[in-house]
């Protein structure tokens, strides 16, 4: 049965516009982006099938744009479509984090630092600077390594950090494993990237780890 042939409730576009984003699954969500199915296969099926074969959304959309044209039903044009979609959702997160918003919610930082560093294959140290009233300056990622670690360097950060005019910093970081666990190496680096800021009156008020799940707050561990 083609999708134009469901009940109207459960077509995914008419069920989006009459209960929200929010109702539709996985599946129906992607099959929008698909917009047709494939030969014996309808478009929510054929979404079925994709993240079936790909272990979930996530690892789905965690591929290039390249990879994903080699999956079955999806060619460049869908594979542009999703990594856009994919991108609008970040800059979305961004917009939040933008200057001139003080970061009331704490989280939100968590939130942007896992969206911009999750399921990356090596790990990325990044930088969120805040002005006095902790709004957002700017974010960097500003050292990057392998799959087991990014040497991170004080004095480079405390010069980005005063080139930005930071009053305080948020510090993130992704562990590939996905384990958010902050390690003892993690720990120690945090201790010092602290005491480097201080001398510039620069404040550090959290560091994540990002993997899978929700980001790990240091702060919230009391490792700051």
């Amino acid at each position: 049965m083609h999708i134009r042939d469901w009940p109207e409730t459960e077509r995914p576009r008419e069920k989006l516009l009459a209960r929200g984003a929010g109702s539709l699954s996985d599946a129906e969500l992607l099959a929008l982006f698909l917009g047709s199915g494939t030969a014996g296969r309808d478009a929510v099926a054929g979404a079925r099938e994709l993240l079936a074969g790909q272990g979930g959304l996530r690892p789905l959309l965690d591929r290039e744009p390249k990879a994903l044209t080699r999956l079955r039903g999806i060619g460049p044009a869908r594979a542009c479509l999703l990594a856009a979609a994919l991108e609008l959702g970040h800059r979305h997160l961004a917009a939040q984090l933008e200057r001139g918003e003080a970061l009331g919610d704490p989280d939100a930082a968590g939130r942007y630092f896992a969206q911009r560093l999750r399921g990356l294959p090596h790990e990325v140290f990044a930088v969120l600077y805040l002005d006095t009233r902790h709004r957002a300056l700017g974010f960097e990622e500003l050292f990057r390594g392998g799959i087991d670690g990014a040497e991170v360097h004080p004095r480079v950060l405390v010069q980005r950090a005063l080139a930005h005019g930071a009053a305080a910093a948020i510090l993130g970081h992704n562990h590939p494993s996905g384990n958010p666990e902050p390690s003892a190496a993690d720990r120690a680096v945090t201790t010092r990237l602290k005491q480097a800021l201080a001398l510039v009156d620069v404040r550090l008020l959290d560091h994540f780890v990002v993997g899978d799940g929700p980001p790990t707050s240091m702060a919230r561990r009391g490792l700051l």
